[in-house]
C-alpha cells in the first residue's frame, strides 16, 4: 500500500462526514481510496486527475467487482479528490453537478463552502491544495501525453462510461473470454489516460499511432504486448466507435525476440512433482501428463473425465476449441481419490443449501438445476465458497490460478531446480519429452491444441539433434577432390 499522510486522511474524514457517509461504511471508503492510490502508482496515472477515475473503475470491473461496489468506489474517489479536482472539470460538466451540501442540526441542507486541503508530504501524495509535483511514471503502458498530467488539456475529462459498457457488450456478443475482456478493457483505460479522456469523437489514427509508438520507444514493451494493445484498440475503434483508424504508418514496432521455452528434464520434472502437495500434485500431474494450459486444468469439471477409456475432454480451450487428450494411467489412482473428494464436498454443500457451481455463459438459464448436479462440479474446487452479492447466494468456484502458480514455484525451490519454473513449464516439457520419444509434430500439435504447426515447431529447439551421423562439411565427405 502507498503511504498516505495523516493530514490527507483527516481531510478525507471531514469530507465523509459532510457527505453524510454512515460510520460503518467509512472503512470501505478508506479501502477504495487506498486501492485507487495503488492503482495510480502501479500504472502511472495522475491521482489528482478526474480522468483517472474511468480506468480505475474499469480495473474494478475487470476484477469482477459488482456495480454497487464500483459506485461506492467512484463516490469515495470523488470525495478524495475534493476541490483539487475542480480545475480539471469542464464548465459543462461542472454545471451538471449538484451543489455540495451539508446537513444542519435541524435536518435541512445548506450549501457547503469549499475548505482547503492540507498538502501531502509523502512521496506519493493523494490530495494537494496547490499544483502537485511531477509523479514518476512506473507504468508499462501509460504515457504523460502531449502535456503534463496536471495541466488542463482542452476538451479533456469526458466520460467514457458508455464506451466501456459498449466494449463489454461487444465482447460478450462475440463470445470472447473474460480474460480478453479484461485485457481489452485495460488497454482502453491506458489509451484513455494517454489522450487525457478526450471525447472519443475527436480521436483518430494519430492518437493510436502516438500511443503505440510510446509503448515501444519510452516503455520498451515486448512485441507481443504492443500487438495486444493494437488488437484491443482495433477492436475498440471498429466495434465500439464504429469507425476505422486507417493505416498506421510510422509506428515504431517493438522488436520481436525469438523465444525458446524453458523445459525440464525427466529427473527435474519428477523432483518438482514429488515436492508438490495435494491438490496441487494432481494439478501438476495433469499439466505434464496431458499438456494442459493452467486455465484449462483448473476449469476441468467432473464430466470431462472418461476413466474407462482413459480420455480427458478439454472444453472451451484457447480459441474456445474442444479437444481430447489421453489420461496418464499412472495418475488414475489419484484421479479417483480426487473424484471421491469432490463427491463428499458436493454432498456437504448440498446439505448446507448452497446454490451450486458457476456455469459457463447462459447455460444455467437453459438447465435450471445443472449448477447443483455432480457432473457440473469443478474437479479442483476452491476451498471456500464465494458469496455473490447480486444474487445473495453462496457458490463454489474452482481453484484459483495464482494458488497453483505459487505452489509450483515453492516446489521448484524445495526441489532446488535452477530454472524459471511455472505451471506452463509442464506444458513445454510435455511437448519436448514427446519429441524425444519420436512422436511426430502433427500428433503433438493436435494434443496441444495448436492452430498452426509453426507454433509447435518451436519445441524443435528444446531437444538435441536426433541424427545418427556426425555433422561434417561437404568437403570432408570425399565426393569432390579440390
Amino acid at each position: 500500500m502507498q503511504p498516505v499522510a495523516r493530514e490527507t486522511w483527516v481531510a478525507f474524514e471531514r469530507r465523509l462526514e459532510r457527505a453524510g457517509v454512515p460510520a460503518p461504511q467509512r472503512p470501505d471508503y478508506h479501502k477504495w481510496t487506498r486501492f485507487y492510490l495503488d492503482f495510480c502508482h502501479k500504472y502511472g496515472h495522475p491521482p489528482r486527475s478526474p480522468a483517472t477515475l474511468g480506468p480505475f473503475l474499469s480495473k474494478l470491473a475487470a476484477k469482477n467487482q459488482s456495480e454497487e461496489q464500483r459506485q461506492q468506489a467512484a463516490r469515495a474517489i470523488r470525495l478524495l479528490l475534493g476541490e483539487s479536482a475542480e480545475p480539471s472539470v469542464s464548465p459543462a460538466q461542472a454545471a451538471e453537478r449538484p451543489p455540495r451540501t451539508a446537513a444542519t442540526p435541524g435536518g435541512q441542507s445548506q450549501p457547503m463552502a469549499p475548505r482547503p486541503v492540507a498538502p501531502e508530504l509523502r512521496p506519493f501524495p493523494a490530495v494537494h491544495a496547490g499544483p502537485p509535483p511531477p509523479l514518476p511514471n512506473t507504468s508499462q503502458a501509460a504515457s504523460p501525453g502531449p502535456a503534463p498530467a496536471t495541466a488542463p488539456v482542452p476538451g479533456c475529462c469526458a466520460s467514457w462510461e458508455k464506451e466501456y459498457r459498449d466494449l463489454e457488450g461487444a465482447i460478450m456478443l462475440r463470445n470472447y473470454s473474460r480474460k480478453t475482456l479484461a485485457a481489452y478493457r485495460l488497454w482502453v483505460g491506458k489509451f484513455q489516460a494517454f489522450v487525457h479522456s478526450r471525447p472519443t469523437g475527436q480521436l483518430g489514427g494519430d492518437e493510436v499511432r502516438g500511443f503505440l509508438t510510446e509503448l515501444a520507444v519510452r516503455h520498451g514493451v515486448a512485441a507481443s504486448t504492443q500487438n495486444q494493445a493494437f488488437n484491443a484498440l482495433l477492436f475498440f475503434y471498429r466495434h465500439v466507435l464504429r469507425r476505422e483508424f486507417g493505416q498506421l504508418e510510422g509506428v515504431v514496432r517493438a522488436k520481436r525476440h525469438r523465444y525458446v521455452p524453458v523445459v525440464l528434464s525427466h529427473a527435474e520434472t519428477g523432483a518438482i512433482l514429488g515436492a508438490l502437495r495435494p491438490p496441487y500434485r494432481l494439478v501438476g500431474l495433469l499439466l505434464y501428463g496431458c499438456g494442459l494450459r493452467l486455465t484449462e486444468c483448473v476449469n476441468l469439471r467432473v464430466q470431462c473425465f472418461n476413466l474407462d477409456s482413459l480420455l480427458l475432454t478439454v472444453h472451451d480451450g484457447k480459441g474456445q476449441k474442444d479437444r481430447t487428450v489421453p489420461l496418464p494411467a499412472r495418475a488414475l489412482p489419484e484421479i479417483r481419490q480426487q473424484m471421491e473428494f469432490v463427491g463428499r464436498l458436493h454432498a456437504q454443500d448440498l446439505a448446507a443449501g448452497y446454490a451450486g457451481s458457476f456455469l459457463p455463459r447462459q447455460l444455467e438459464k437453459k438447465y435450471k438445476n445443472a449448477a447443483k448436479e455432480f457432473i457440473w462440479q469443478w474437479f479442483f474446487p476452491a476451498p471456500t465458497l464465494t458469496f455473490v452479492p447480486k444474487l445473495r447466494e453462496q457458490r463454489r468456484y474452482h481453484l484459483h490460478e495464482s494458488h497453483v502458480q505459487g505452489a509450483v514455484k515453492e516446489a521448484a525451490v524445495r526441489a532446488a531446480i535452477p530454472k524459471r519454473v511455472s505451471p506452463h513449464t509442464f506444458r513445454h516439457t510435455f511437448a519436448s519429452h514427446l519429441l524425444l520419444a519420436d512422436y511426430d509434430l502433427q500428433t503433438i500439435q493436435k494434443l496441444l491444441g495448436h492452430s498452426d504447426i509453426k507454433t509447435t515447431m518451436i519445441y524443435l529447439q528444446t531437444v538435441p539433434s536426433l541424427t545418427l551421423k556426425e555433422a561434417k562439411s561437404p568437403l570432408d565427405l570425399g565426393v569432390i577432390t579440390p
